[in-house]
């Protein structure tokens, strides 16, 4: 084939996606990556508005025969390429991957946990935890049931007041968590699925209307709960003491070492204005009926899904 032959590109489309307290703009000329983002965030994508941005992201069909032969997609931020290319079909997840590491990388004014967050009310439950843990699982679970969405990757705190900010995205399921929402909610709103992604098969949960909706709308941290998902064991909620929650939620922070003091007077304030426990389960029914059942003991989480 010589290169007469080889179809021109489309043209690049370009939109404003407000995330939280950050501003992206997409550039793209992948039709299909669109229709994907506009699935999820809905109401919230834009085609003009306010130019200050916080992050300027182009997903780019790598060019030459690569656009026919295995085409790849590439990442890039502000003109940069800090990843490999990427299968064509995985541009969405590259891209949520990609501002992850934007946010992780550029957003110290925040605390940031390794932490699904969601609101029931006005008050904050934040479930921290390492790849395996079950807290992406059990977060969609309990949005699923009414809860909000804040995050799923990113707890974001304010350290000056201690709010959970929200920043609702797509909740990526891996592997077998795929299943497990399925089985917990035939309905649930999942996007498509990509098979062979680097942290294997993944499928996104859609935020609600309602999570996208209030994503300027901040929520007061009531509950501290690590989760740990572990086949087979009687669901178990045990208050955990403030050392050992600091030391843990310390642990699961992306920037602590990176905010020093600031950091040390947050995770401190955090844990002593919170309940803390730990959380072992297996059935996902059982363990969003026991934490549904705790927010519901707090008189000051008004509005707390029945």
């Amino acid at each position: 084939m010589d290169a007469t032959s080889v179809p021109a590109p489309l043209a690049e489309q370009y939109l404003i996606l407000d995330t939280g307290p950050f501003r992206v703009a997409v550039r793209s000329s992948d039709a299909a990556f669109f229709d994907t983002l506009s699935y999820f965030y809905r109401d919230c994508v834009r085609h003009d508005g306010p130019h200050f941005l916080d992050f300027d992201i182009r997903i780019r069909r790598v060019a030459g025969l690569r656009r026919l032969v295995r085409p790849q997609a590439l990442f890039e931020i502000d003109g940069l390429r800090p990843f490999e290319p990427q299968p064509a079909e995985n541009a969405f997840p590259s891209y949520e991957w990609g501002l992850n590491w934007c946010i992780a990388t550029s957003a110290h004014r925040y605390l940031m946990l390794h932490a699904g967050t969601v609101a029931l009310g006005g008050s904050g439950m934040i479930l921290p935890g390492h790849p395996g843990s079950g807290k992406s699982t059990l977060s969609a679970a309990l949005c699923l049931r009414g809860a909000r969405l804040l995050s799923d990757e990113f707890g974001l705190v304010r350290p000056e007041s201690v709010d959970l900010l929200p920043m609702p995205r797509g909740i990526p399921l891996k592997n077998a968590s795929i299943e497990a929402i399925q089985e917990f909610d035939g309905a649930a709103p999942l996007g498509p699925t990509y098979p062979k992604t680097r942290k294997g098969r993944v499928r996104h949960l859609r935020p609600d209307a309602q999570s996208l909706r209030q994503q300027q709308v901040p929520a007061v941290p009531r509950w501290l709960i690590f989760p740990k998902y572990r086949a087979g064991a009687a669901e178990s909620l045990r208050p955990l003491d403030e050392s050992d929650a600091f030391r843990q939620l310390a642990y699961n922070c992306f920037n602590y070492k990176l905010l020093g003091e600031t950091a040390f007077r947050t995770v401190g304030q955090l844990v002593r204005q919170v309940d803390c426990y730990s959380f072992t389960f297996s059935r996902l029914d059982r363990a969003v009926e026991q934490l549904m059942a705790l927010a519901a003991e707090n008189p000051a989480a008004a509005g707390v899904p029945q």
